[in-house]
């Protein structure tokens, strides 16, 4: 998944990537709302955490033009103010969460699991995928029941593949998703990862769950 955290506390701004990075998260940050809005109008997001108290654009600001749009991302809104009317007024805004300073660090976590889930088919942590369980929520992978090792990237890969079950995913797609915008490396990337996941998942099974769509990209799916 690629998160977008804009704060302007530049060391809680680096210790939330931090976080989110050490589980897998493909991470863009920034420190104000103007630089926040760009980034959120020219990339595809699965979740958003904004600072309410930024210089340029607030977060609500950042959030109310998000929802004007119908842009349909989970945000989730950071502040010192504790008060019930300012946990309202961001609710009512669009947020999906709302997360008081200073915070615990697994607490963030869960509530980007919890907000992430909102708006995917999927309730619960784990998705089952023929005789292959993923859980979001421990970064567990198994298949007949036998857990499969796997690096971040090829979590990170599987996951998105496992929340999009059917559908083609294009290298573009998947690149733009895992990898942020510091991300130098060469063009077959992708293709690389999906050779390694291929091994590991379907390696030994007759039926295989990775399928590649020539021309296209691929697709996670019980093969029947």
């Amino acid at each position: 998944m690629r998160i977008l955290i804009a704060e302007d506390e530049r060391d809680l701004n680096r210790l939330i990537v931090r976080t989110l990075e050490k589980e897998g998260y493909s991470v863009d940050s920034c420190i104000d709302g103007e630089e926040a809005l760009y980034y959120l109008e020219n990339t595809e997001y699965d979740a958003a955490i904004l600072d309410i108290m930024m210089p340029k654009k607030d977060g609500l600001e950042v959030l109310k033009t998000l929802r004007k749009k119908n842009k349909n991302l989970p945000v989730m809104l950071l502040t010192a103010r504790d008060s019930i009317s300012d946990r309202v007024t961001g609710l009512d805004s669009g947020a999906d969460d709302y997360l008081i300073k200073p915070f615990d660090f697994d607490e963030l976590l869960a509530r980007v699991r919890s907000i992430t889930r909102k708006y995917t088919q999927h309730t619960s942590s784990i998705i089952t995928i023929g005789e292959l369980e993923l859980d979001i929520s421990t970064h567990t992978v198994s298949r007949s029941g036998k857990v499969v090792d796997l690096s971040s990237k090829e979590y990170a890969i599987l996951e998105y593949l496992c929340m999009n079950p059917g559908i083609v995913l294009s290298r573009e797609k998947i690149e733009s998703h895992i990898w942020n915008y510091g991300y130098n490396g060469g063009s077959n990337i992708v293709d690389v990862y999906i050779s390694y996941l291929r091994k590991k998942i379907d390696g030994g099974h007759s039926k295989k769950l990775i399928h590649t769509i020539w021309g296209s990209g691929w697709m996670l799916k019980e093969d029947l």
